[in-house]
């Protein structure tokens, strides 16, 4: 090679004489050409990217940059990039090391990950992306975000400084995990990882299986808290194939202050769960058997559980109801009488299966202009308007269905109806003496509906009867209602807690058997709470009517409530009777006869039948504050010689709930979750303590349905105290409503009470019933159940919007989507034969 370039050069002067010299030089310029040969060769080979080298990288694909790079190379770089950083400060550099993927290098040290890693995976995890010039790092820039096929909102909380910690975790939909003071990882020690659900149909089954491999060879299964084994689900699945995928990369502690304003974290005041104590019967004192649980689970090896969901199929369709559509018990029945096939019939197992959606359905139009129309699509039903659009109840028009806000007994409009009330009676005082009230046969709530105007909360009820989807229609068109009838068993309410009940035509024969029914509403009704009936006995001279208005009159004369007005509707052509509870006991003492007969004073004060309360610390023998003061005042009867819920005195208790409400609702709910509020109407609380959850929103357009489950202390009564409204509950049936009812739901260690007595698949997919697509759920509760939830949502195809973790306690925010399983589970009970 040497020999023929110089031989050209030889060529090239031909014509001069030879020198003396010219062996000593070729043998210099041999020499030198190969020194510069041997040091671009061992340059070329040892040189790799740097943060400092100016010298312009050679162009070259990632396969073949790997294919050149040998293991003692890999190493150097390593080093070299570790312990010069481009001359970064020790504090950058620690930084820049703390930013790094928790997945890249298993949030262990890198040199001793060598040991663990292939050289090519570290190599392609740190420059797998060549510039032509590596630039140093900076540290406030952010990882560039995937196009997300759909919008999600900021799923993060309050902005209140971050308290130190070193078990606080913050991950959101877009799959980074926001640390919080400490490093992020499971209790196991193990970087956090969720799974199932989010793979979606496009992603190939080669996809899937290596992320199943990828999870398998970091052993992080455990992360995903599979209690079913305990709770022996049969409903649930083991599948092979498995829909595992990791949540982003680690963020910078220092990060959490770079936020965008909308993006705010749980500080440790609005992240705390009360602690909750039994006064009872020791329901709530769980917290210790499910810590226990949890690491008796962190422990074992739980194989991945991936749940196979079917849709219901069922004669009701999309309009299930499970404890309202058993036909095999209502087949079963002895009698319909008293209207026993109308009331709950639940089945043995509740159902594992979803609820299928209508065709077209759509989400719902927001309040106020729900009250007034809704999508025909949501609730496809003409029943009613067959039925009743001549009393302008409901009517159809184009896409929408239309409620004029009429009613049988109010044609011309429910404001005119309840103005009317109001106006021969004034001290019933709509929103200021009478706040919230009964209505019995509801028909599609348009007096409750428009009470709201008046400041009034109405709990609206009809039974599921051929009137199909009237209380479906309440609450599609935001108003408070459930399904429910007056037969053979007890409303779930206290007794002595509506301010007024209201009954427009609502077909109840309160006459018959002794009038048993009229008991039931004396038991409701508060003392000095009054009676609005409005039905042609009133009014009409039909016999059948007069010998229905002899019979009530003398059924209320025994039971001593007095008639304050019976008065005609002239613009309506409809008359109503008014009548008033008791506020003592002076007409009970008189009776000659004794019928119906007292209960006993040891019996239940919730019974039918009982005195006035006379002594002034017992509950019902006052009149509460007038609305809005009732909200906070502490009621009078609750004593401080007693333990409230939390174990402290009643009063401190109550105003403790409050408080604690108030302040994770205003800064962390309300502007920290991502939740737009003005697509929330129908809200309910599925574990209710004093109301406090409800007070919080008192200045949000929403109303709340407090559920106390019927195995919890009893502080229903408390809530109707302070002028909200709510129902006893067993969370292990389904609950008395239609599909799709609610936009928000909220609970509070509600699933791990219920964990311990019965399973908590079937409550899942029982709010995935009663939630409304793009519902949000916000679940406060152990770390292990978040877990655990988290899992079976994903499954279900639910958005995590957020989870939040801090000693063993958790915060989680989900919202549902429009999604459906394909195949269908026929319930054989649910079916109409």
């Amino acid at each position: 090679m040497a020999q023929g370039k110089y031989a050209r050069i030889d060529n090239n002067r031909r014509q001069q004489p030879p020198s003396n010299n010219y062996c000593s030089t070729v043998t210099i310029v041999v020499f030198v050409a190969l020194c510069l040969v041997g040091v671009w060769m061992m340059t070329s080979s040892s040189i790799v990217p740097g943060q400092n080298v100016d010298m312009p990288i050679p162009k070259t694909g990632k396969n073949d940059v790997k294919d050149q790079v040998t293991d003692s190379s890999i190493n150097s770089t390593a080093k070299k990039v570790d312990n010069n950083q481009g001359g970064l400060s020790e504090d950058v550099k620690k930084a820049s090391e703390d930013t790094r993927n928790p997945h890249e290098f298993d949030n262990v040290d890198v040199h001793k990950d060598q040991k663990e890693k292939k050289p090519e995976e570290t190599y392609q995890h740190k420059y797998d992306k060549k510039p032509s010039k590596m630039p140093e790092p900076k540290l406030d820039e952010k990882p560039e975000e995937k196009p997300k096929e759909k919008p999600i909102e900021k799923t993060t909380t309050s902005s209140e400084a971050q308290p130190e910690n070193k078990d606080v975790t913050v991950r959101h939909a877009d799959g980074q995990v926001n640390q919080v003071g400490g490093e992020t990882k499971s209790n196991d020690g193990q970087a956090n990882i969720v799974g199932q659900g989010d793979l979606n149909e496009n992603t190939s089954e080669e996809d899937k299986s290596s992320l199943y491999q990828n999870k398998r060879k970091h052993d992080l299964a455990d992360s995903i808290k599979a209690s079913n084994d305990k709770t022996g689900e049969s409903e649930v699945e083991k599948v092979n194939e498995s829909q595992v995928v990791e949540k982003g990369a680690k963020k910078d502690k220092n990060e959490v202050s770079n936020q965008s304003p909308g993006e705010q974290f749980p500080s440790g005041a609005q992240a705390e769960l009360t602690n909750e104590t039994s006064t009872e019967n020791g329901s709530w004192s769980t917290q210790a058997m499910e810590s226990k649980n949890e690491k008796d689970t962190q422990e074992s090896d739980k194989e991945l559980v991936v749940y196979n969901w079917k849709s219901c199929n069922s004669t009701a369709g999309p309009d299930f109801i499970p404890c309202l559509d058993n036909w095999r018990a209502i087949k079963n029945l002895r009698s319909t009488m008293h209207y026993e096939h109308r009331e709950r019939h639940c089945p043995e197992e509740p159902p594992t299966c979803l609820v299928p959606l209508p065709e077209g359905y759509r989400r719902p139009i927001k309040w106020p202009n729900s009250r007034k129309k809704i999508w025909y699509s949501n609730v496809p039903h003409t029943e009613l308007v067959e039925y009743k659009g001549h009393q302008n109840w409901v009517k159809v028009a184009g896409r929408y269905l239309v409620f004029p806000g009429g009613g049988t007994q109010f044609k011309h409009g429910a404001l005119h109806y309840i103005d009317f009330i109001n106006e021969n009676v004034p001290d019933i005082a709509w929103g200021k003496h009478s706040r919230v009230i009964l209505d019995v046969g509801c028909g599609v709530a348009s007096f409750g509906g428009f009470l709201f105007d008046r400041d009034v909360l109405a709990m609206s009820l009809a039974p599921k009867d051929e009137h199909e989807a009237q209380v479906q229609f309440a609450l599609e068109r935001g108003i408070p209602a459930i399904s429910a009838v007056m037969g053979t068993l007890r409303l779930p309410f206290p007794g002595k807690v509506f301010d007024v009940v209201h009954c427009a035509r609502c077909r109840v024969p309160w006459h018959i058997e002794g009038g048993k029914l009229l008991l039931e509403l004396n038991r409701l009704l508060r003392p000095g709470g009054y009676f609005v009936w409005s039905a042609t006995p009133v009014y009409q001279k039909k016999p059948e009517d007069k010998e229905i208005w002899k019979a009530m009159s003398k059924l209320l004369e025994t039971m001593c409530w007095e008639l304050v007005t019976r008065v005609r509707d002239r613009l309506n052509g409809v008359g109503l009777a008014i009548y008033k509870k008791p506020m003592n006991n002076s007409c009970y003492e008189k009776r000659s006869v004794q019928d119906p007969p007292m209960c006993e004073a040891s019996d239940d004060a919730n019974a039918a039948w009982h005195k006035v309360p006379i002594d002034s610390l017992q509950r019902g023998s006052r009149w509460p504050e007038q609305w809005p003061a009732r909200l906070d005042k502490t009621p009078y009867w609750m004593l401080g010689s007693e333990m409230g819920v939390y174990g402290k005195p009643q009063p401190e208790d109550f105003v403790a709930d409050y408080e604690h409400w108030k302040r994770v609702v205003s800064k962390s709910y309300i502007n920290g979750m991502g939740i737009n509020w003005a697509t929330v109407r129908n809200v309910m609380d599925m574990r209710a303590i004093y109301g406090g959850f409800a007070a919080a929103l008192k200045d949000m357009n929403v109303w709340v349905m407090n559920v106390v489950p019927i195995d919890s202390p009893d502080v229903l009564p408390a809530i109707y105290e302070r002028g909200l409204f709510g129902i006893y509950h067993d969370w292990c049936q389904s609950f008395s409503t239609y599909p799709r009812s609610y936009d928000l739901m909220h609970a509070d260690h509600l699933f791990s009470m219920i964990k311990q007595k019965c399973k908590i698949v079937p409550l899942v997919v029982e709010v995935d019933r009663i939630l409304r697509p793009e519902g949000k759920l916000i679940v406060r509760d152990t770390a292990e159940v978040v877990s655990e939830l988290e899992s079976i949502l994903r499954s279900m195809q639910w958005e995590i919007r957020m989870t939040y973790n801090k000693d063993n306690e958790g915060l989680l925010s989900a919202q549902k989507t429009m999604w459906r399983p394909k195949e269908f589970e026929t319930l054989d009970y649910g079916m109409m034969t």
